[in-house]
């Protein structure tokens, strides 16, 4: 049993926790075969031109790096320091000179307001403690007109699916991540247009999200 104190730990901020750094080898092992595929197909989407600057929230590792374009200067952040050491092993090894790993809390981004053209985030926003803190701050840093790219487990809009789901929500929410959380509700108030939102495939637990940046005065679109 995880006690009080490390469980509380866990839940402020997954990604710092000594918890979370040990997925590190069950990560690399099991999760590239889940995810990669996915997460490639997603990027490649968003058709990033030569020259873009992209953000990427909760890095990791460093799985999605490959999928980026050479021409692109992409950025990664991500609490994890381990992870983030995996990164830059990976980065060195490829040569990668267009990528930059550093750490940095989803929720506080240390960047100024409006400095990337993409803003791309894969299965963080449900593990850290505020999510709509998080998606606020992808918007702030994201030029206006500029893209953002979420993909990640939300609560179905299904009742019997989101019923089940949400029977394993206090497993999940001892190893650091939600499955409650809806997109809607992260997505409320924000200057976004929502361009796109679909699951990759009808048996997917995971929702694909891509949205424009709107200028703070323009109207804002509900959700």
């Amino acid at each position: 049993m995880i006690s009080a104190a490390v469980e509380e730990k866990t839940q402020a901020q997954p990604h710092s926790s000594p918890f979370y750094n040990n997925l590190v080898p069950a990560y690399q092992a099991l999760w590239p075969a889940v995810a990669k595929k996915r997460i490639y197909a997603a990027i490649g989407s968003l058709g990033i031109p030569n020259g873009a600057k992209v953000l990427e929230v909760g890095v990791g590792t460093g799985l999605s790096l490959e999928g980026y374009p050479r021409a692109a200067s992409v950025t990664g952040v991500d609490l994890s320091e381990s992870m983030l050491a995996e990164a830059e092993q990976l980065i060195t090894r490829r040569r990668w000179d267009h990528i930059d790993v550093m750490p940095m809390n989803a929720e506080n981004l240390e960047f100024e307001d409006s400095s990337f053209d993409f803003v791309t985030s894969f299965h963080t926003i449900s593990v850290v403690s505020e999510p709509q803190k998080m998606m606020s701050e992808i918007v702030r840093v994201c030029k206006p007109g500029g893209n953002i790219l979420i993909v990640n487990h939300f609560r179905s809009d299904n009742p019997i699916i989101a019923k089940v789901v949400d029977s394993a929500g206090n497993i999940t929410k001892r190893l650091g991540w939600r499955t409650d959380l809806e997109l809607d509700e992260v997505l409320r108030e924000l200057p976004l247009r929502l361009d796109h939102r679909y699951k990759p495939n009808p048996l997917s637990l995971f929702t694909v999200m891509k949205a424009t940046c709107k200028p703070e005065q323009a109207a804002l679109i509900p959700v």
